[in-house]
């Protein structure tokens, strides 16, 4: 198991209380994008607007809305995403990212 189940369910609701949230993508996430068979382009800064959980597999699951900079849905992981130090969920935001990055490291081959 990679997530722990009563974490994920206390950040998954404080999350939703919380929406829209300000995020930055990740550089990575934007070069990922900007390639395969249909590029996006995305900005850096844009707002979380819904979340779920889709499993150990995919962890919490973010729909980012860039305005009018970018009109198709664009989902990610949590973990792609930065956020303000002085959103009052930065922390434990934070302790979800990396617990679940350091999980994944140890599952890879």
């Amino acid at each position: 198991m990679i997530d722990r189940p009563e974490q994920v369910e206390r950040l998954l609701a404080k999350l939703e209380a919380a929406l829209p949230i300000a995020t930055r993508v990740t550089p990575e996430l934007q070069a990922r994008l900007r390639e395969g068979d249909r590029p996006t382009e995305v900005p850096a800064n844009g707002s979380i607007t819904w979340v779920s959980y889709a499993g150990d597999e995919g962890g919490i699951v973010c729909r980012l809305d860039f305005g009018q900079a970018q009109p198709n849905a664009v989902f990610a992981s949590i973990t792609h995403l930065r956020f303000h130090p002085r959103l009052p969920l930065a922390r434990e935001i934070t302790a979800y990212q990396k617990h679940r990055v350091k999980r994944l490291q140890r599952q890879a081959p």
